[in-house]
């Protein structure tokens, strides 16, 4: 028995997990769920998955929880000591973590030292201390398994093939809702806009990242540690339809592909019942209703991000950790109707300049250039209100 540790659960992976245990509940059971702050969903799932421990952000949701939940006898824990607590519990065996930002770093590097296999559907993790996770992933004898649908089709077209033998790797990107447009064209969006993706149903972070291409940058440093490859080795293709989700090229010029529909709930499945497959309910893909497939190369000069996260990359360091940690805190003050979509960027490229980056970094070095990160984007959006 496959036994979990969801640390997300309320989010748009965690309820899809969820899915994918109640299609295979003689494999999968829930040992600990972690919740942000829609406790009243959170309630709703440990009266139908009865974990034995759960997570929420703060004291107060505790409380709040307490009110509402009546008959639970396992444990409550809050804060980054209960995500870490329900990352390491010894019942658990596969960790899914799902939360939003870097948020997911230590509780990931603590389950991996464990030695549980972890499922991550969290990019800003390696993106801001890949390093520390390879560590721990080396030290504690655990796996690490990609649920991005991007890092989960390379992860599948690599099964049995050679590194060694690996040209490139393509991610696909959809290109969001803005594909096409110009930069004039981008300072008139509206936040509705930017919160409709074309293909895929995510959550709110992740949307706008989509939008912005953001999500591709992110996606290509994750990459970098997740398959071990030079940046010069990961390229990224508009792909818009969204049934291709990734490819692999070889030495001799063979490309393999991984198709599917747009459904996160595959590479969930994908994660937590490798080395073999499970099956899954229709519908299927069918390419002669799916039609032309299409593919263009992004528009760095419109969707500048893309282009910042390889730079950032390329220095290495606590550039990546500010360069993720700049973003989060830009898409926070566009989610609170603070700033423009277009101003996102902008404050982004200023931290990624304002930075010294340190290399080799230790975990405390990583939380730092987050946080200064943070207050420097801050900063400069207090500034240009003044």
């Amino acid at each position: 028995m496959t036994r979990l540790s969801i640390l997300g659960c309320t989010g748009s992976i965690g309820t899809q997990t969820l899915d994918v245990v109640l299609r295979h509940q003689d494999k999968l059971s829930v040992e600990s769920l972690s919740a942000g702050k829609n406790i009243d969903l959170l309630v709703e799932q440990i009266k139908q998955f009865s974990p034995r421990f759960v997570c929420v952000p703060d004291e107060e949701s505790m409380d709040q929880l307490k009110k509402k939940l009546t008959g639970f006898h396992g444990e409550i824990g809050f804060a980054m000591d209960g995500l870490i607590h329900a990352a390491t519990r010894s019942e658990v065996t596969h960790v899914i973590v799902a939360v939003v930002g870097s948020l997911g770093l230590q509780p990931t590097i603590c389950a991996l030292q464990s030695g549980k296999t972890v499922a991550l559907a969290n990019k800003e993790t390696l993106v801001a201390g890949g390093h520390l996770v390879n560590k721990a992933l080396k030290a504690g004898g655990g796996m690490l398994i990609p649920v991005d649908s991007e890092h989960s089709a390379i992860f599948q077209c690599l099964k049995g093939e050679k590194r060694s033998e690996v040209e490139r790797i393509l991610l696909t990107a959809s290109g969001g809702p803005f594909r096409g447009y110009t930069k004039e064209q981008l300072k008139t969006v509206k936040k509705e806009d930017v919160l409709h993706h074309p293909v895929w149903k995510m959550g709110n972070k992740v949307t706008v990242d989509s939008a912005s291409l953001m999500n591709k940058g992110l996606e290509v440093i994750e990459a970098k540690w997740l398959f071990n490859l030079e940046l010069s080795q990961i390229d990224v293709v508009t792909h818009p339809q969204g049934i291709i989700h990734s490819m692999v090229e070889f030495i001799d010029g063979s490309v393999i592909a991984q198709l599917g529909l747009p459904d996160m709930r595959t590479p969930i499945q994908v994660a937590l019942s490798y080395p073999d497959r499970w099956s899954a309910p229709p519908p299927r893909l069918n390419l002669a209703q799916a039609g032309t497939l299409t593919f263009e190369n992004p528009d760095l000069e419109t969707f500048p991000l893309l282009r910042l996260a390889y730079e950032s990359a390329k220095v290495g360091g606590t550039m990546p950790a500010v360069l993720n940690a700049a973003n989060e805190e830009a898409v926070g003050l566009f989610l609170d109707d603070q700033i423009h979509f277009s101003e996102i960027p902008i404050l982004v490229e200023q931290a990624v300049k304002a930075h010294k980056a340190k290399e080799f970094p230790s975990l405390e070095e990583v939380l730092k250039a987050d946080q200064s990160a943070r207050a420097f984007v801050k900063e400069q959006h207090r500034f240009a209100k003044t």
